[in-house]
């Protein structure tokens, strides 16, 4: 699947209006400091700005990103929550539907001592219309819920149980239903109708409590649960920081947070841009996934990272 790599300021990319179907946008946050990979390299970036300099580059920038990306298609932009003000102004006025989803980069710290410690990144969802191209996309079931959740077996397997009595603080459906000659009929009645229970009976999906007062649950198969459906709360990946990845520039973004995003908005042959691409994990993502990837940096530095990085010649 092919990669273009380009080296120059990304609201110069000469590409046709409604060209892209993903566009991930991680530019500088407006953090007033600068990035290095240690301190005695020369790669990296100063991010220090004025507030109405900073506005400026970032509206530049999207609305030429805008043009760029197809009316179903996504954009995707990366900030620190600290510095998220300015970045959703301007996305809001160039963009009808504007989303955050909320990453959990990092787990708490305990060098910080005056301050709140920073774990959660916005990356904001762009869309130009309400039904923009989205596939389901499931997060892996972790061990303390394997383990805690799948704790009933039948001849079909393990299986957990699912809630089809609405909670007490609610009013549901309201019949009766019999079972192995007992008769069930909650006070708040049922999440679902009386046709879809008794569907789920004749299947054999319906656990029967062993005591007199318990409820009826439907059993939830291991083997036929992919996960849970992907939240706007992200907690399930780790910054390149408290992960296993090798850094290769001073803001890498770790390789599953850019592949969740490739599959929740785009389908295999689609063409993603990344215009600050850094170290090109995007490119990589793009590459295991299928999809064709133009990559952009205006830091000489990075290009020469990302090259070395994909294994594309200089």
């Amino acid at each position: 699947m092919s990669i273009e790599i380009h080296n120059g300021n990304s609201i110069e990319l000469d590409y046709q209006n409604d060209f892209f179907t993903m566009i991930y946008f991680d530019p500088p946050f407006n953090s007033n400091r600068s990035y290095k990979m240690s301190v005695d390299s020369d790669v990296g970036f100063d991010d220090k700005w004025e507030d109405d300099d900073y506005e400026e580059f970032i509206d530049k920038n999207i609305t030429k990103l805008h043009k760029l990306l197809k009316k179903e298609g996504t954009l995707f932009f990366h900030i620190s929550s600290s510095c998220m003000f300015i970045p959703e102004k301007v996305l809001r006025k160039h963009f009808k539907f504007v989303e955050p989803i909320f990453w959990k980069k990092c787990r708490s710290k305990n060098n910080v001592k005056n301050k709140l410690g920073s774990v959660v990144d916005i990356i904001f969802k762009c869309n130009k219309i309400a039904k923009p191209k989205f596939n389901l996309v499931y997060q892996e079931k972790d061990e303390k819920y394997l383990k805690n959740s799948f704790n009933n077996v039948d001849e079909r397997g393990k299986y957990s149980l699912g809630h089809i009595v609405t909670e007490k603080t609610k009013s549901g459906y309201k019949y009766e239903i019999t079972i192995n000659n007992k008769t069930f009929n909650p006070e708040s009645g049922w999440r679902i109708k009386k046709e879809e229970v008794e569907r789920l009976i004749s299947e054999d999906r319906i656990h029967i409590p062993s005591k007199p007062n318990g409820n009826l649950y439907k059993k939830i198969y291991i083997s036929e649960n992919p996960g849970k459906p992907c939240t706007d709360l992200w907690d399930d990946i780790h910054s390149i920081g408290q992960g296993s990845e090798e850094r290769r520039y001073p803001t890498e973004k770790p390789i599953k947070l850019l592949e969740r995003l490739i599959l929740i908005s785009t389908d295999e042959g689609d063409t993603v841009l990344d215009p600050m691409c850094g170290s090109g994990t995007t490119g990589e993502a793009c590459r295991k996934l299928n999809r064709k990837c133009v990559l952009n940096d205006a830091n000489l530095d990075a290009i020469n990272v990302v090259k070395k990085r994909l294994a594309i010649g200089c």
